[in-house]
Order: structure tokens, then sequence, then C-alpha cells
């Protein structure tokens, strides 16, 4: 069996689940979407760090998946494991327009791509951290990218991810 492993990272509201589910039905590969790990049943509780690890270690070792999330505790994990990582670095606004959209497609519905009964809501303090995340996580991540020795297809907008 071929090992094909795609990261698909970025800020939130990018549209990485969005992507990772469209290429999973096209390709047929396993989709494993990190929120849907972190988040355990129950309103927005998530699960202890060492069974969030152990859990994600477990998906890594599966010859063939298609991963998204922006969980930077776990980047290095991730891009040991894959084989080509697909970087959404789009800008602020493009970010928190996407995640309107979802809030309010998805009000107090729970997501494919979340954990279960995690209903989606407006949060201003996530709003805050998807408006600040390229401040505050850029550098890092494309320094991460720059060395870890995998395939690396950075996107600068939706429309140049589409073309």
């Amino acid at each position: 069996m071929d090992h094909i492993q795609i990261a698909i990272d970025g800020p939130s509201g990018a549209g990485k689940s969005t992507l990772a589910r469209k290429l999973g039905e096209k390709t047929g590969l396993p989709v494993i979407h990190l929120d849907q790990i972190f988040w355990s049943p129950g309103n927005w509780k998530h699960l202890e760090r060492d069974a969030f690890d152990e859990h994600l270690r477990q998906e890594l070792e599966k010859p063939q998946w298609i991963l998204d999330g922006n969980f930077d505790r776990t980047m290095a994990m991730r891009l040991e494991k894959c084989d080509t990582v697909l970087y959404l670095d789009y800008n602020r606004f493009v970010c928190i327009f996407g995640w309107l959209k979802r809030v309010i497609k998805n009000w107090g519905k729970t997501r494919p791509d979340m954990g279960p009964n995690c209903s989606e809501w407006f949060d201003p303090e996530f709003a805050a951290w998807i408006w600040n995340f390229n401040r505050n996580h850029r550098a890092h991540y494309h320094s991460l990218l720059e060395h870890c020795g995998k395939r690396v297809l950075i996107f600068k907008s939706p429309h140049k991810l589409k073309q």
C-alpha cells in the first residue's frame, strides 16, 4: 500500500476542513480532522493532552491520510509523519470572513469535522485569535515548513488554491 500522508495547515477560517473533505472525496483517502480528536463529546470539552497526543500518534501511523488542523503544539509531530503539506497562508480578512460564514451556516449545529456536541457559536475570543493568527504564528509556521524537508505547497489565497 502506498504511503500518502497530506497535512493541511493554516489559520482557522481558511477552509482547511473543507479542503480536506474535498480531497478525501476525490482521492478516496481517509480524512482526519484534528478538531474531532481534540474535542471530546460534551459541549466544548477537550481531551487531556496525553490522550490527545496518543490518539494523534495512532492516526499518524496509518499509511494513508489527509489531516487538517492548526494545533501549533503538534505541528512537529505532524510534519515528521506527512509527506506533503498544504499551507493555506491567507490574510486575516479572508479567514475572519470564512469563520463568520461558517458560524452563520452552522449556528447551533455540530459540523461534521468537529467533536460531538460542539455546536457552532460566535466566540469573540476565537475571533480575536483568528485576527491575530498571522501576527502571532505565521513566522513560526513558515520556519517549521522551511526546514521540514517535506514537499510544501503554500497558497496565498483561495483563488491560488483553486488554480
